[in-house]
């Protein structure tokens, strides 16, 4: 099992947490099976921006981003070069600090979310 820190979102993690998951499971698939629900409006099929994340560490041992995620991630709110978008990047053997970014597109577009 690889840990992975999940850094504090006001909405989807207030307190931050710490979870296990196996790697070859996406970062997106492991913290939905640790009941933090992030966006994936596309259902993870690499189709839209929703379940970007910012890897603070760690990062290098993801297997790197396909054409067609690096594509997409141009589009993501808040982008740092540490983004990944989480249905991609699968978990390997080395722990993992997320990062969920405050917005999705899709909350920057209707102007939701909360401060």
């Amino acid at each position: 099992m690889t840990t992975l820190i999940v850094l504090p979102h006001w909405e989807l993690c207030p307190e931050g947490a710490v979870i296990e998951a196996e790697p070859g499971v996406s970062i997106c698939d492991a913290l939905l099976d640790n009941d933090i629900h992030i966006e994936h409006a596309c259902e993870k099929s690499c189709a839209c921006t929703t379940c970007h994340v910012v890897v603070r560490e760690g990062y290098n041992s993801l297997e790197p981003a396909e054409e067609k995620e690096d594509d997409l991630l141009d589009k993501a709110w808040g982008l740092e070069p540490l983004s990944r978008l989480s249905c991609q990047a699968l978990v390997a053997d080395t722990p993992l600090t997320i990062e969920i970014p405050k917005y999705t597109i899709n909350m920057a577009k209707e102007g939701g979310g909360k401060k």
